[in-house]
């Protein structure tokens, strides 16, 4: 399924998105980003003694066994923020309506942000995982380096279907790859098979980590027409169902809200604030939804 028309460009996506939704951003959130991207490129200060109002993930363990007392690291913003968008472009990210797949959105969703952010100065990089890692885009700033994003998106290749994602290698590559701390955006339907779970929770030690979930309503609800064959969209196994059958509709939505519950756990426990973004919404009422939540945080 493509995600794209060919006539779809670099410069025309940018601009479709400039007028679509960067203009409506700017008037709902009128220029304020920093309740999405507040001071995360912020570099260490100072050790303090722990007062009970400070954040408890800033305590210095090491210094506190030494002192038998708690500390806490002091840090100083840094203005510039780097910005990473860890992508994962695995053969399930391209289900979806034949307008909409969650391809596509992950390509509108990364163009959105890295043009907020550059706009003002930022930095943005990528790494690219299908299977494995396959690039890294340096972070760098202006428009050119938005384009060259969505440019290196339009050209990577679909892998064939073969074996289940792990979302392990790419989160640890970003573990050993970026070195100043930065604002880390995790972009997957985290459809994985397990042990990925302590490398987030590794990432958002260092980094602050925004886990931006795709989905697509036909990955939570059957609708009722017939039998049809089912496609594993990462490995190609077949498996016909009747979607007549209201027990076995039942089922897939209650393994679907499961899953859906795990997850919010898992990003729950490793302290990552998470954006569910389905292929139907509208993504700037998405966006300033996730503002206000992290604005009220």
């Amino acid at each position: 399924m493509s995600m794209l028309t060919v006539a779809s460009t670099p410069e025309q996506i940018l601009l479709r998105l400039d007028w679509q939704v960067i203009r409506r951003l700017d008037g709902l959130l009128q220029g304020d980003y920093r309740s999405l991207f507040y001071g995360y490129g912020v570099d260490f200060a100072d050790l303090r003694e722990y007062q009970p109002e400070d954040d408890i993930r800033y305590i210095d363990w090491n210094v506190t066994a030494r002192m038998d007392t708690p500390y806490v690291r002091q840090y100083v913003e840094d203005r510039e923020i780097n910005a990473w968008f860890l992508l994962d472009l695995s053969p399930s990210m391209e289900f979806g309506a034949v307008e909409s797949v969650k391809r596509k959105v992950l390509v509108d969703f990364v163009t959105t942000i890295a043009r907020l952010l550059t706009r003002h100065g930022n930095r943005v990089g990528a790494i690219f995982y299908n299977h494995r890692v396959d690039r890294t885009i340096p972070a760098r700033g202006g428009r050119i380096q938005v384009l060259r994003l969505v440019n290196d998106l339009l050209k990577q290749p679909t892998s064939p279907q073969s074996s289940f994602t792990n979302l392990a290698p790419l989160l640890q590559s970003a573990l050993h790859s970026i070195k100043k701390r930065s604002l880390v955006f995790v972009i997957s339907d985290f459809i994985s098979e397990p042990g990925w779970e302590r490398a987030l929770s590794l990432l958002a030690q260092r980094h602050e980590v925004l886990a931006i979930r795709l989905w697509d309503p036909r990955e939570v609800e059957l609708p009722d027409i017939g039998p049809i064959i089912m496609e594993d969209a990462e490995t190609g196994e077949q498996l016909y169902v009747d979607t007549r059958d209201k027990k076995f509709r039942q089922r897939f939505r209650e393994a679907a809200e499961r899953r859906e519950a795990a997850l919010t756990a898992t990003f729950r426990r490793a302290g990552v604030d998470a954006l569910s973004l389905s292929t139907e919404e509208d993504m700037v009422r998405a966006i300033v939804r996730f503002a206000a939540l992290r604005k009220r945080k």
